[in-house]
């Protein structure tokens, strides 16, 4: 079977080295088995995003030689123009029964007394799931307009992730019912990322460690949608010096400032260093690294960057 990856960026800022690091990762992956990348576009929250983002994360993916082979600036790759597809996979999961409102607001969501995983996540208790018609009602005569939740099983899911090895999750336990879709209409990641890796055939999936807790129910998903799961690739996240994630915030590491530090081959070079691809940081093009690319040398755990 083809390999065909995607790198899915969102257009909210410019991308920093953690974004990098993926999308160089994905594109080895899919360039190293002859395969196929989709670039897609995930806009789906237009007033966090913007066209302007988005071509400008375009134009820096061709500086760094990371090319693709669908996508790109088209309407169908782009998730702001997909909501045909979402609203279809909605009512699949309303014929089915699966899902229902949710009233809670953040604050009741996020309360103390509300379950947390280790990670300080929080898990959602099903509250809403068992309200009465006239519960709703009186909700909705409040002015409350409900998210809809999606009812996961009490059933473990196990996958087995191309770098970081066998994870598994218990839906009910572990995450809870999940949003599908917000309450201002808008479809929710969770949902839009399955129907987008289905419907675009992908079948490789790499992205950063930070969400692989999402795995297990976009596993799920597929399966209650009628689509094969892809296959997970989970990268190593980039650290600050105080432990401290990446991100698009961190403006001495975003493109606009790498782009000013170094030369692509130099900054190609940084990153294949920290993928465990390079002994040393050295100049090197994306191409010069296909034909030695492999899973085995990147490295499971976070990686701290010190930039001096």
């Amino acid at each position: 079977m083809e390999v065909r990856g995607r790198f899915a960026p969102t257009p909210s800022g410019r991308m920093h080295l953690g974004n990098l690091l993926a999308a160089m990762l994905a594109w080895l992956d899919v360039r190293s088995a002859g395969g196929k990348l989709v670039l897609r576009i995930e806009d789906l929250d237009t007033q966090r995003t913007s066209p302007e983002y988005a071509r400008q994360l375009i134009e820096d993916l061709r500086w760094l030689g990371l090319d693709w082979d669908e996508g790109g600036l088209e309407p169908d790759y782009m998730q702001s123009c997909r909501t045909a597809y979402y609203e279809e996979a909605f009512q699949v999961l309303e014929k089915k029964g699966m899902i229902y409102p949710c009233y809670c607001t953040r604050s009741e969501r996020m309360a103390a007394s509300a379950p947390h995983r280790d990670d300080g996540a929080v898990v959602y208790t099903g509250k809403c799931y068992h309200l009465t018609e006239k519960e709703r009602e009186a909700l909705e005569r409040e002015g409350r307009r409900p998210a809809w939740r999606v009812r996961c099983p009490g059933s473990t899911v196990v996958l087995e992730d191309g770098n970081c090895g066998t994870y598994a999750e218990n839906l009910a336990c572990d995450c809870g019912d999940f949003i599908v879709r917000r309450s201002d209409g808008v479809f929710a990641y969770q949902l839009a990322v399955v129907v987008d890796d289905a419907l675009m055939g992908v079948n490789h999936v790499v992205r950063g460690r930070d969400l692989l807790c999402s795995a297990p129910r976009q596993t799920w998903l597929h399966q209650v949608l009628g689509y094969q799961p892809p296959k997970f690739f989970h990268t190593p996240l980039l650290l600050a010096p105080d432990g401290r994630r990446l991100a698009k915030r961190d403006r001495d590491l975003d493109m606009g400032a790498l782009r000013e530090r170094y030369s692509s081959e130099e900054l190609t070079g940084l990153l294949a260093w920290y993928a465990g691809l390079l002994d040393r940081p050295e100049k090197v093009t994306a191409g010069a690294l296909v034909h030695q690319f492999s899973w085995a040398k990147v490295p499971k755990n976070d990686v701290v960057v010190c930039l001096s």
